[in-house]
């Protein structure tokens, strides 16, 4: 049993939604909201000073959005545990966020015991991710490379090729091939062109 509690910060851009998610841990024993956080930056800030156990964090919020707070939190304070709490399960959102090492990722209408256990099982290192969420990753468990046209793309960009160059060459519009590009990168688990054709010639897709 621990001797102190839990020590979580909870970061979400809606005041309303920080108000109630801390009302959910009110009068716990083992679980402490010690923080709270409007945006990712001021997440970087609050966990140097917090030093949180736990974050509940929610992926889009102006500025520094939650996957770039969660990279920076993974590279920084490697200790503190992530878990995405958000309305957002597309496939794109899941697989960035999952990329970069969350125990947990649940939907914003989850019961108030789910999140209890989500925090408590994140301190120990646990996965806990929503049953949706479990069942969407089945799905992208054969999607998580590149499609062909995807590397076809990227194998352009590598070569110095730009989106106009790509669209022209490739006979698909602009707008197509950063729709491609974004993809890439959030299969990737980047985002940026370089570090894409970097890691996707790290893992021999180029």
């Amino acid at each position: 049993m621990r001797e102190h509690p839990l020590r979580l910060m909870i970061v979400d851009d809606h005041p309303v939604v920080r108000d109630g998610l801390r009302g959910m841990f009110d009068g716990l024993s083992d679980i402490e909201v010690v923080a709270e956080a409007g945006d990712g930056h001021a997440a970087l800030a609050m966990a140097e000073s917090a030093r949180p156990d736990v974050v509940l964090m929610d992926l889009r919020m102006p500025g520094l959005d939650g996957v770039g707070a969660i990279r920076r939190l993974r590279a920084d304070r490697p200790e503190i545990r992530v878990i995405v709490l958000t309305t957002y399960d597309s496939d794109e959102d899941v697989s960035r966020a999952l990329a970069h090492g969350v125990v947990g990722y649940l939907l914003k209408d989850a019961p108030r015991e789910d999140l209890h256990r989500a925090v408590r099982t994140a301190a120990q290192g646990r996965p806990m991710i929503a049953p949706s969420i479990t069942s969407k990753l089945l799905g992208l468990r054969e999607q998580v490379e590149p499609s062909p046209r995807e590397l076809e793309v990227l194998r352009l960009v590598a070569a110095g090729a730009g989106n106009k160059e790509i669209a022209r060459r490739l006979l698909i519009s602009e707008t197509t091939v950063k729709t491609h590009l974004r993809h890439v990168f959030g299969k990737l688990g980047v985002d940026n062109r370089a570090a894409a054709v970097v890691t996707a010639m790290k893992r021999g897709l180029i």
